[in-house]
């Protein structure tokens, strides 16, 4: 387990430009970190290993998961903190799934994608389809720990499970649902 998740945002803000603030960033890292076409050569760049070294991982075992979120929040452009990932991408409604950013069939692809590899082509895909602009900190979260129960979670979250929503089912102010 990695001891320091939230490091993963402070890294990747570090890295981006930010003339605003005075900031160059690094684009160099950014750059190589988006030409990475596996996890094995993300976990080759000193970018990688300085998230690594942050995040607080201790052994080997770390290496590929933080090299894949790595890898993956190099393509994030815009931090869009207010709302988590799975609801910024999913469905107005469950009856209206095309009205989801990343269609059901590849949010489904992305939920079985087992290997390092397969998670790395589908967050990047994920993030192409939302132009960059996502939760920086739910992302980098999901990325560094994602476990079954974080899996139910976004499937809860993308398809708006939530009746206290009001956006998939019928709740009513009082929380009770419509009969």
């Amino acid at each position: 387990m990695i001891p320091n998740r939230q490091a993963a945002v402070a890294w990747w803000r570090d890295l981006q430009p930010d003339p605003a603030r005075g900031r160059p960033g690094d684009r160099a890292a950014l750059a190589r970190l988006r030409r990475c076409a596996t996890v094995a050569e993300a976990m080759q760049d000193p970018a990688a290993i300085s998230l690594f070294r942050r995040c607080g991982a201790t052994g080997p075992q770390d290496l590929p998961v933080i090299s894949l979120a790595a890898a993956v929040l190099a393509h994030l452009r815009e931090d869009r903190p207010e709302q988590k990932v799975a609801q910024q991408i999913g469905p107005e409604s469950p009856e209206k799934p095309e009205t989801a950013l990343l269609k059901p069939l590849r949010f489904r692809r992305l939920m079985e994608a087992s290997s390092p590899d397969e998670r790395l082509t589908a967050f990047r895909r994920l993030i192409a389809l939302a132009g960059g602009a996502l939760n920086a900190a739910d992302l980098a979260e999901a990325l560094l720990d994602w476990s079954e129960s974080r899996q139910r979670r976004w499937v809860y979250d993308y398809w708006n499970a939530d009746p206290r929503t009001g956006r998939a089912g019928t709740a009513t102010a009082t929380g009770d649902t419509a009969a």
